[in-house]
């Protein structure tokens, strides 16, 4: 609930979201990206770029590296630094499409996790995330779930770029 003051009188006024949907609607989107990866084939997963962009795989363990201890953060307020960021410092970059996978599944199991210990009212807190971006709990993760779009985008465009149909954006099941 958002509480709003005027002059006369203070109003309660609900949220259009709940966090139970937030989620719902953030692990629809990681069910489709991992299907996106699921697509790739294996050497092209951590080879292809166009560009000069990333290869997929290393987008996935950037937003990897965000997803998991953001939202760990935001329920312990114990952050990861920016250098201390898997991919940013390479130390769980996957070598097989598989082990990625397993990796994209256990960070989906860490949001639950700590996505249940977060209560209500931290949504709408003021946090400093990675030691470096402060905002409204809500606004960070909707920024998490935002990069992960982005990335998934550029996925898509080389599974076209590769002549493979990408998963439908619009499949979030």
């Amino acid at each position: 609930m958002t509480t709003i003051n005027t002059t006369t009188e203070t109003a309660i006024v609900p949220l259009f979201m709940n966090s139970i949907d937030l989620l719902n609607h953030w692990q629809g989107h990681r069910r489709l990206t991992r299907r996106v990866i699921e697509a790739f084939p294996e050497e092209e997963l951590f080879k292809y770029t166009i560009g000069g962009m990333r290869p997929f795989s290393g987008m996935v363990s950037e937003i990897n590296s965000i997803s998991g201890p953001g939202v760990k953060g935001i329920a312990t307020d114990v952050w990861t630094t920016i250098n201390e960021m898997d991919h940013h410092s390479g130390k769980s970059e996957a070598s097989s499409k598989e082990e990625l996978l397993r990796q994209w599944d256990a960070v989906t199991d860490e949001i639950n996790t700590f996505w249940a210990q977060i209560p209500e009212a931290r949504f709408q807190e003021i946090v400093l995330a990675f030691g470096q971006y402060e905002g409204e709990a809500y606004g960070i993760i909707l920024y998490f779930i935002d990069n992960e779009i982005h990335h998934r985008a550029q996925g898509t465009v080389y599974l076209r770029s590769l002549g493979i149909e990408p998963p439908a954006f619009w499949n979030r099941d």
